[in-house]
C-alpha cells in the first residue's frame, strides 16, 4: 500500500510542476530534465511515469477537465435546491480558478498540441460541465432563454478564469478574501439575468 501511495503522489508532484514549468515557460520552453529536476528524479526517470511531455500536457488538461465535471455533478445532485446548488458550482469552479491557475494557462495556449482524440474527450466533458451549470442557472433565473443563460454561464466562466491574468499570486487578496470576491462578482453578473425579461419588453 505504502509504495502504491508513493508513486501516486510522485506522478501527481510531477503532473503539478510540469504544469507550473509549461505555464511559465510554455510547452516546447520546457525540457524533460527540467521537470524531473524539479522533483528531484532524473529526466530519464519520468518515463516511468509518463510516456513523455504529450502525455503530460493530455493528462493535465483531460483530467482536469473531467475532475471539474465529477465534482459540478457531485456537487448538484448533494445540494438541496437549485440556488445551493449555483453557490456550490461557484465555489467550486474558484477553488480551481485559485488552486490551479496554471492550468488555465495551459488550456489557453497550449490545447491546439494535444492529439485530435484528446482534444476531442476534453471539449466533450467542457460541454458536460457547462450543461451543468446552464441547467442550475436555468431553475435559478427563469426569465432567461436558454440562450441568455447560456451566453451568462460563459461570461461567468470568463470572469473566473481570468485568474491568471491578475498578477503574482503575492499581490492578490489573500485566498479567502479572493474567494469571496469572486463569488460576489459571479452572482452579481447572473443576477443580471433577471432583468433580461423587462430589457426585451423596453427594447
Amino acid at each position: 500500500m505504502n509504495s502504491t501511495n508513493t508513486a501516486v503522489s510522485r506522478r501527481d508532484q510531477i503532473l503539478r510542476e510540469a504544469a507550473r514549468l509549461f505555464a511559465e515557460r510554455g510547452f516546447h520552453g520546457v525540457g524533460v530534465d527540467e521537470i524531473g529536476a524539479a522533483v528531484g528524479i532524473s529526466g530519464p526517470g519520468l518515463y516511468r511515469h509518463f510516456a513523455g511531455k504529450d502525455a503530460m500536457l493530455a493528462e493535465l488538461l483531460v483530467g482536469i477537465s473531467g475532475r471539474l465535471l465529477a465534482a459540478g455533478k457531485r456537487r448538484v445532485a448533494e445540494a438541496a435546491g437549485p440556488e445551493e446548488a449555483l453557490d456550490a458550482l461557484i465555489r467550486g469552479h474558484i477553488d480551481f480558478a485559485i488552486d490551479d491557475r496554471p492550468l488555465i494557462t495551459l488550456h489557453d495556449r497550449e490545447l491546439d498540441r494535444l492529439r485530435e482524440s484528446d482534444r476531442k474527450l476534453v471539449r466533450q466533458l467542457q460541454r458536460q460541465y457547462v450543461e451543468e451549470w446552464v441547467a442550475v442557472v436555468g431553475r435559478v433565473h427563469p426569465g432567461a432563454t436558454e440562450r441568455e443563460v447560456r451566453a451568462a454561464v460563459h461570461g461567468v466562466f470568463g470572469l473566473l478564469n481570468s485568474t491568471p491574468h491578475l498578477g503574482a499570486q503575492s499581490s492578490l487578496p489573500g485566498r479567502r478574501e479572493m474567494s469571496e470576491l469572486l463569488r460576489g462578482l459571479a452572482l452579481g453578473a447572473l443576477t443580471a439575468l433577471d432583468s433580461t425579461a423587462d430589457w426585451r419588453v423596453t427594447y
